[in-house]
């Protein structure tokens, strides 16, 4: 009897160390297994996707779905622009032979002149006249007197403010208009002087224009010395027209 219950009691203390030894392999393994526990993260805090082209190496869109921004427009090189042109119109000039003139002025410094001809006004010259006098007996005395002094060419004709004057000449120098405003003003009246324009055929010259050329100035096309002359630049005609 004595032999069989220390066999029982060897049996038993044998189960209890089996399960006792289970049980702490389960919990050795439970506790390897243990997800972290879930933690809460700002959008700031994530991580920045890395950016196609920026060494991320896979062409990773943002989180939003939306693609990146094009890239910045690269502007193009500044040698490429002196080959760009502008044309403008050098004028108006009265006849061919003032055209010429600056055709040929502009030649020499390097341009392609192109010659066109146009409707318009030009101016015609410095006017030099004397306003008339109240009463039609008071006109014929004036006249008498300059006629007298020697200006032959001194006659009534309609003014520049619809009124009618005495026209005393028109001049293209400067000088020669002033000359004949003194002579005037030696005989006691005070004569006025005003331009004068006319209507019809003028020419015009289309020059091109590099970026790098300078500004061109209407006194660079002066023709004799004193001449007066009345010249504009601006932009070429939108169609381009022009004529040899």
């Amino acid at each position: 009897m004595t032999g069989l219950k220390s066999i029982v009691v060897c049996l038993a203390l044998a189960n209890a160390g089996y399960f006792l030894w289970v049980n702490n392999i389960a919990r050795s393994d439970a506790g390897a297994i243990e997800a972290p526990a879930a933690t809460l993260k700002l959008v700031s805090e994530a991580p920045e996707a890395p950016r196609t082209g920026d060494g991320g190496g896979g062409g990773i869109m943002g989180t939003s779905g939306g693609r990146d921004a094009p890239d910045t427009p690269v502007d193009a090189p500044a040698g490429l622009l002196t080959d760009v042109k502008r044309c403008i119109s050098v004028g108006p000039f009265r006849d061919v032979a003032e055209a010429a003139h600056a055709a040929s002025t502009l030649r020499s410094g390097g341009y392609d002149p192109r010659q066109r001809v146009a409707d318009g006004e030009v101016w015609a010259g410095v006017w030099v006249y004397l306003p008339l006098p109240a009463t039609r007996a008071a006109s014929d005395q004036v006249l008498a007197k300059l006629k007298a002094a020697g200006f032959e060419d001194a006659l009534e004709m309609p003014g520049p403010n619809d009124g009618s004057v005495i026209s005393l000449g028109l001049y293209s120098e400067t000088k020669r208009a002033q000359a004949r405003v003194a002579q005037v003003q030696a005989l006691g009246f005070n004569p006025a002087i005003a331009d004068r324009k006319r209507s019809g055929n003028v020419y015009w010259i289309d020059i091109d224009l590099k970026p790098t050329d300078s500004v061109l100035k209407p006194s660079d096309l002066q023709g004799e010395a004193g001449r007066i002359v009345r010249l504009e630049v601006k932009g070429c005609p939108a169609d381009g027209a022009s004529q040899p």
